[in-house]
């Protein structure tokens, strides 16, 4: 018989196995143990009482793990609006830079410092094209969103960055970019290259990156040097509200989205993915063990941001970057009332008539944990 198809019920009944069979670190198993308890009696919850059968219905509260498939789809809408005011009537862009497979092995030993370097390293040649005299020559925006998977779950670490497509110039104008690509590709990539590879030996003289042997080091970027980076560029979007439903998507994107997973049965798992290399859709059987091996490699590392803004968007010149912007466009900002979110009627799941009503708090039930780090 199948098994039902979501993570929580695979962590239930194989991650123990997991365990045995292999070493997992602290941080992942708390990451565990967050998916495990949400939506159960563990966090406690709020109790419903219908105002037409009189049911009572407990909902319990969510884990708001990063890497819940339960949380993210509700924090990705909410981050979204937030973000809806900061959008402007210009083109976008999105532009991937993909680290080469050849560093996998380096980021399961120094994934701070690689996530670290892919942010600042992409950033920095970005900004040294949009400065350019023969290009744009002047201040570019970024929000750029880290994802670490491929398809069919294996390690892929790429950087997704959604460009508002032109520059503030030093006199305080508006410079819109031109075409359906912001920058060359190719000169990108080349530039990509040669900058990562020098952080990365920079990092390596540092000794930023101590659990990799000096000859091994000097032996990987020399043969990276030699080869093609990618980059990837996708056509401009239009200054539309579809813009924060196409940054939506990539936001609080998992490793992999439940709706994937097509069957589990006997300890195997079954999922969808699509084929980059020939472009088809197709279906990948994983062990569970590897399953939730591969899941669990995505993990990110404690407190690491893995959404970031940069130059005209960054944080501390925002503000004062857009209204800029909308004045040399004569646009004004569009209003966004931060406390219109509407309390959610919920339809009774039993009678399909009533309303739910909250009657009452429910405490925390607390479980003993059998897990213990490797």
């Amino acid at each position: 018989m199948n098994e039902p198809t979501h993570i929580q019920y695979l962590l239930q009944h194989y991650l123990d196995d997991r365990v045995e069979r292999y070493t997992l670190d602290s941080h992942r198993l708390k990451v565990c143990r967050h998916l495990l308890s949400c939506h159960t009696p563990v966090l406690g919850g709020i109790r419903y009482q219908c105002d037409h059968c009189h049911s009572q219905v407990p909902q319990y509260h969510s884990c708001r793990d990063r890497h819940c498939p339960q949380c993210q789809g509700r924090a990705s809408r909410r981050w979204s609006e937030r973000q809806q005011r900061d959008i402007l009537p210009v083109n976008y862009y999105h532009l991937v830079f993909t680290l080469p497979h050849r560093l996998n092995g380096w980021v399961q030993l120094h994934p701070e410092c690689l996530y670290a370097q892919l942010f600042q390293v992409v950033w920095n040649t970005l900004k040294r094209f949009a400065a350019d005299p023969r290009r744009l020559d002047g201040k570019l925006g970024m929000t750029a969103v880290l994802h670490t998977w491929g398809q069919n779950l294996s390690q892929h670490v790429h950087l997704h960055c959604l460009i508002p497509g032109g520059v503030l110039k030093q006199n305080g104008q508006w410079q819109p970019s031109r075409g359906s690509y912001l920058f060359p590709v190719r000169a990108l990539a080349r530039h990509f290259r040669g900058t990562m590879v020098s952080a990365l030996r920079h990092s390596a003289n540092t000794h930023q990156l101590h659990r990799i042997g000096s000859t091994e080091v000097e032996r990987c970027l020399d043969q990276l040097m030699q080869s093609d980076w990618v980059v990837y560029g996708k056509h401009c979007l239009n200054h539309t509200h579809s813009v924060v439903g196409y940054l939506a998507r990539y936001s609080h994107k998992i490793a992999i989205s439940e709706r994937r997973i097509i069957d589990v049965n006997q300890g195997q798992v079954c999922f969808r993915y699509k084929d980059y290399r020939d472009n088809q859709d197709k279906v990948l059987a994983l062990e569970s063990s590897e399953f939730i091996r591969r899941f669990l490699m995505h993990v990110l590392p404690r407190g690491f941001m893995r959404i970031r803004h940069f130059g005209l968007l960054a944080n501390r010149c925002r503000k004062g970057a857009l209204e800029r912007i909308r004045q040399c466009l004569e646009v004004s900002a569009e209003a966004v009332d931060e406390h219109n979110e509407q309390p959610l009627i919920q339809i009774c799941p039993k009678c399909r008539k009533g309303h739910l009503i909250p009657t009452g708090v429910l405490c925390p039930v607390w479980q003993p944990v059998t897990l213990e780090p490797g």
